[in-house]
């Protein structure tokens, strides 16, 4: 049995089948993970939230609980920010993990589909991010694609862990304030 916050992420069987846009941008994936959750609003209210994560921007969502260890300075926002609704396809956005970090926004489609590609070294990155709407509200699921991988059973294990637990803590944030909106 799986605690509850990692059933809370877990895409269903039809989820991780079906195509999503972006798959094309890395289409022999190596490694592919995908995470799902639902927050309670559809899909336009939810939207503005996604559209301005990142570095130097919102930042990345925790829960308060979490987000108590986080110094202030770098906790992510609980507002929806206006300069950051604009995002536009070609738009590069710094990312965590290094000064050379970045995700290029490839496919923005309001109030459903995000896409972002990157390349980390010599591996080819693709994330999707597709909001559909849901019984209670809207179903938010993201694929994350890499390739070429090295090392593959160390990007799905330990790769895997820490995208289970950004995700897990970016859902319950999300909600948190979506919830609060």
């Amino acid at each position: 049995m799986r605690p509850r916050w990692v059933e809370e992420v877990a895409p269903t069987p039809d989820e991780v089948r079906r195509r999503v846009v972006g798959d094309d941008l890395v289409p022999e994936a190596d490694v592919v993970m995908d995470r799902a959750f639902t927050v309670p609003a559809p899909p336009d209210q939810v939207w503005p939230w996604l559209v301005q994560l990142g570095k130097d921007r919102a930042g990345w969502y925790l829960p308060r609980p979490v987000e108590r260890f986080v110094p202030r300075s770098r906790r992510a926002l609980r507002r929806v920010e206006p300069r950051w609704q604009g995002l536009a396809v070609g738009d590069v956005i710094p990312d965590y993990g290094g000064r050379e970090e970045w995700f290029r926004a490839e496919v923005v489609d309001p109030p459903t589909v995000l896409v972002y590609s990157s390349r980390r070294g010599r591996t080819d990155v693709s994330w999707a991010i597709s909001l559909t709407p849901s019984d209670g509200g809207t179903r938010v699921h993201l694929r994350l694609r890499l390739a070429p991988v090295r090392h593959r059973f160390l990007a799905r294990t330990a790769g895997g862990l820490v995208d289970l637990l950004t995700i897990a803590g970016m859902a319950a944030g999300l909600r948190e304030r979506v919830a609060g909106s």
